[in-house]
């Protein structure tokens, strides 16, 4: 095994599979649709002419989709296979996201990133489910680790190098997007379908079989309300809604509250994105320590809630910067274990809706927060004043998700399991 495969553990030589390279390649840019925007944000309300309170819609517009996008694409994903999707879903994100470059009319461009997350939410959990369908046990665990670490990567190169290029211009960091169509025609000319299903469809076979209709969509909600799924399902929310804090209110927080720059908030969070990195490295390593998974879940559920603590109370950037450091290790080993713990939920014929059950969870979340988050803000506001609104938004979010992740996990744990291969102990 080489050093990256040795990085990872005993299961790494995966980094030497075509099939997973270009899975891989294929989340690299995608990765970084909210992430690469997140440090201009306060950049761009000049530009489009409206308030810094309502730039983030551009983050809403970008999420929103997943919420009716990825259920259909679950079942289209069970019944025509995967690739189709990812290719598609490839060309979607990078025409229009690169297309925002060319307007300033801001109802444009959330239309542009409306379209932009269409194309994220056909095929981020599609890659995700793919890979459950390579691999199984460790070595997909490990997959999905690897899978969230080039993510982390992706999210620490690329949000500096957007802080440097809005500088020249505004419009310069959306044309990164355009990156994503040849890797779009990479997929479609090599990457083979991992599926007897896609298989079918491709020789023009019957896909029909046991997998479509109201057949699958009832085995899947009995699935989806098991309490076990649905009490890890309401734990998986968290770092989700952590994530997004921090990417609505990065700019805002370096920028307003504590004036610094949009390169300044780029780097702050590129170290969280590879805090996320280092730590998805290590999820099978950190699991070896603990008897149980849920022990570690618990306790790096902490760590996110403090991680954002840490960032709404912040004096400095160098605190600032702990605080995301620590909410991104939060996030490289939750999000790690919650998607490998998803893909053994359920078999290769229900496993893109089970996935996209929890993906479209997430993108609800996604698509909430900055909603949320402003709201409190606007509330507190004529009270304490702009600075201090943020400030305990940030603490309030912390503290609120702790609140919601520990017990729920605890319950979960307490359910009776999916089936007798897969828990989350």
């Amino acid at each position: 095994m080489g050093t990256l495969g040795s990085l990872f553990g005993e299961e790494g030589d995966v980094l030497y599979e075509r099939q997973f390279q270009l899975l891989l390649s294929s989340t690299l840019l995608v990765a970084v649709g909210v992430a690469l925007v997140s440090p201009i944000l306060e950049t761009l309300t000049g530009p489009f002419g409206v308030s810094s309170t309502a730039i983030g819609g551009l983050v809403s517009a970008y999420v929103a989709p997943g919420i009716v996008v990825i259920p259909v694409t679950g079942l289209l994903a069970d019944r025509y296979g995967r690739k189709p999707l990812v290719v598609w879903g490839l060309l979607l994100f990078g025409v229009a996201g690169s297309a925002i470059a060319f307007t300033t009319d801001f109802r444009v461009a959330l239309a542009l990133r409306f379209v932009q997350g269409v194309g994220w939410s056909a095929l981020s959990p599609v890659v995700i489910t793919a890979l459950g369908d390579l691999y199984s046990g460790a070595r997909e665990a490990t997959a999905q680790g690897i899978r969230f670490t080039a993510v982390g990567v992706s999210q620490a190169a690329v949000p500096p190098v957007a802080g440097l290029l809005v500088v020249l211009g505004w419009q310069y960091p959306f044309l990164l997007y355009a990156l994503a169509v040849p890797f779009g025609v990479a997929i479609w000319l090599w990457f083979e379908e991992p599926t007897s299903i896609g298989a079918a469809a491709t020789d023009g076979g019957d896909v029909t079989c046991g997998v479509g209709g109201s057949g699958q969509l009832r085995a899947l909600g009995a699935l989806a309300t098991r309490s076990r799924v649905l009490f890890v399902l309401l734990a998986r929310q968290v770092p989700t809604f952590t994530w997004y804090a921090v990417l609505t209110y990065n700019s805002i927080l370096v920028v307003q509250v504590l004036g610094g720059s949009p390169g300044v908030a780029g780097t702050l969070i590129a170290a969280a994105s590879v805090g996320k990195a280092a730590a998805a490295t290590q999820v099978g390593r950190a699991t070896a320590y603990f008897d149980r998974r849920v022990d570690l879940l618990l306790l790096v559920h902490v760590l996110l809630g403090l991680g954002l603590v840490v960032s709404g109370l912040a004096s400095s950037f160098v605190w600032v910067g702990v605080g995301f450091v620590a909410i991104g290790v939060g996030l490289g080993v939750t999000m790690s274990i919650y998607r490998s713990v998803f893909t053994s939920f359920a078999p290769e014929h229900l496993r893109g809706g089970m996935v996209s059950v929890s993906e479209t969870s997430g993108r609800v979340t996604a698509a909430s927060t900055p909603i949320l988050m402003s709201a409190v803000v606007l509330w507190l506001e004529p009270t304490v004043g702009t600075t201090t609104a943020v400030r305990w938004t940030l603490v309030g979010a912390g503290l609120v998700g702790v609140a919601i992740a520990l017990p729920a996990l605890l319950v979960a744990i307490r359910s009776a399991a999916v089936s007798p291969e897969q828990t989350i102990d």
